[in-house]
């Protein structure tokens, strides 16, 4: 469970022990997303008048492409997280690092704050392995299986004068 009365957090913290599935309406096309559900553990107390603290952690899984072979790699998705959820109008409304909610609704709903701590958290970019060769840029295949007969050799043009000028003093 994600979802708190606002009017009992007030009184006493929560043990927040809930997930996100991937198919939860919180996710906006574009968003990657977890290939399994996505683990929120923590503790939710009062952080003053109209503020709440969460700490705890995010964990999940993802599967992402390969930046040189395009490869699909499960990504373990561990992170800790500090969340400041303050009332809209709060003097920290302008604060990118505090997470708003409306003060006229009954529950505080931790899944957009999540949901944006998976984005920033998630991997731009993964590798394979250590040694992935990629794709050849020619024809596509992947040298981490096979090798292909295309020429490497090929250079920028913008450097063909100086390489004349190098094939003339030899």
């Amino acid at each position: 469970m994600l979802s708190f009365d606002i009017r009992s957090l007030e009184t006493k913290a929560v043990h927040v022990d809930g997930s996100i599935k991937p198919d939860d309406s919180i996710w906006e096309a574009g968003d990657t997303r977890p290939t399994e559900p996505i683990r929120v553990t923590g503790r939710l107390s009062s952080a003053g008048e109209g503020r709440f603290y969460f700490t705890g952690r995010v964990e999940g899984q993802i599967e992402l492409a390969c930046r040189l072979c395009l490869d699909e790699v499960d990504v373990e998705v561990d992170e800790d997280a500090h969340l400041l959820l303050a009332e809209l109008g709060a003097e920290e409304a302008d604060d990118p690092d505090v997470f708003l909610y409306d003060p006229n609704e009954r529950m505080l709903d931790l899944r957009p704050a999540i949901r944006e701590t998976w984005l920033l958290t998630v991997p731009g970019y993964v590798q394979c392995r250590e040694d992935c060769k990629g794709l050849c840029p020619t024809c596509g295949t992947n040298l981490n299986e096979s090798t292909c007969s295309c020429t490497t050799t090929k250079t920028d043009s913008r450097w063909d004068a100086l390489l004349k000028h190098k094939s003339k003093s030899h």
